[in-house]
């Protein structure tokens, strides 16, 4: 495994972080919030990513099922419980912010935001189920337009400032959005956010052209969530029946079949797995400190390894541009 530091932090972490949205098999809801992998099956999988020396794990409170929201915190909870230096080599990272259908923030308070009064009372509750008494990432699960961030900063302060939190990133935040909580920070004599997860792969290449280089200006890591843009760029253009699809991934891979088949056909030439091909682009940008994986079983997860170490030649990365071609920004002069 490699590692990198956090953002500007002296922290390390691996270039693949362990994402745990899969754990827990709880009702979905149709929005992305399911689980299939039940909490056997996600020890196993958290045993095995230590072994290969990943030490980054990302969760949120909302993981486990759309009736079970914690039940993926509650499972990784158990896990740290059963011991033998498991809490002490994981870097840690859930998120606050989202809805729980059922939760004791009951009334109007029981919405999406982040106000002090929710982040202070969600992130105890994240302690409890994760059966530890800190955090060292807590996330913004997205931005609250509504909250001015003089309140943000203040609970996230106090969780600071007590030891609960260690540091504290934000989720699905624009660059100008990231700019004005910095800014606000450093009045407060803040550390500010060290981290910012975000959707970026090549066919999503909006960051380039604000949130990259704004981060890389400013000191920030940036965590890629579903960086095989739910799995198309994980399928086999040529095959696409060895890889279990659901409706959304099948109607991805019939807007962009073209694109995918020539996709597949460079990754032949390479000999090299799709998957593989497409971390290695994404970790090919110095400002990108990790990509989450979130796999099923451990085959998943052990298959993927190769790609810290797989080094992509200019002319390789020419030819995944012309494949999927960087975004280009309109002028308003033409």
């Amino acid at each position: 495994m490699k590692y990198c530091r956090l953002g500007r932090t002296g922290l390390y972490v691996s270039k693949l972080c362990l994402g745990t949205a899969n754990f827990g098999t709880g009702k979905s809801s149709g929005k992305g919030d399911w689980g299939v992998v039940d909490e056997k099956g996600a020890f196993r999988i958290m045993d095995y990513a230590l072994d290969c020396g990943i030490n980054f794990f990302d969760t949120a409170n909302v993981y486990g099922g759309i009736e079970t929201r914690g039940l993926t915190e509650t499972i990784i909870g158990n896990w740290f419980k059963q011991g033998n230096g498991r809490r002490e080599k994981v870097v840690l990272g859930t998120k606050v912010g989202r809805v729980f259908e059922k939760s004791d923030l009951d009334g109007p308070n029981n919405v999406e935001g982040l106000s002090l009064y929710k982040i202070r009372r969600h992130v105890e509750a994240s302690l409890t189920r994760l059966q530890t008494d800190h955090l060292e990432l807590i996330q913004m699960h997205k931005a609250d337009p509504l909250t001015g961030w003089d309140e943000i900063w203040e609970a996230f302060e106090g969780l600071v400032r007590s030891g609960k939190v260690d540091y504290v990133g934000s989720s699905n935040h624009d660059a100008w959005q990231i700019m004005k909580a910095q800014e606000s920070a450093r009045r407060r004599g803040f550390m500010g956010l060290v981290n910012e997860q975000h959707l970026y792969t090549p066919l999503a290449r909006t960051p380039e052209l604000e949130l990259l280089p704004m981060v890389k200006d400013q000191g920030i890591g940036i965590t890629i969530f579903s960086p095989l843009f739910r799995g198309l760029l994980g399928i086999d253009a040529f095959h696409p029946e060895k890889r279990p699809m659901n409706a959304e991934s099948r109607k991805l891979f019939e807007k962009y079949r073209d694109q995918a088949e020539q996709y597949s056909k460079l990754c032949r030439e390479l000999g090299e797995t799709e998957a593989n091909v497409t971390f290695a682009w994404e970790l090919s940008r110095p400002e990108i400190t990790s990509v989450i994986v979130a796999p099923t079983c451990i085959e998943d997860l052990s298959s993927v390894l190769k790609s810290v170490d797989i080094v992509l030649q200019e002319d390789v990365l020419r030819k995944i541009d012309s494949i999927f071609p960087p975004t280009v920004e309109a002028s308003p002069y033409i």
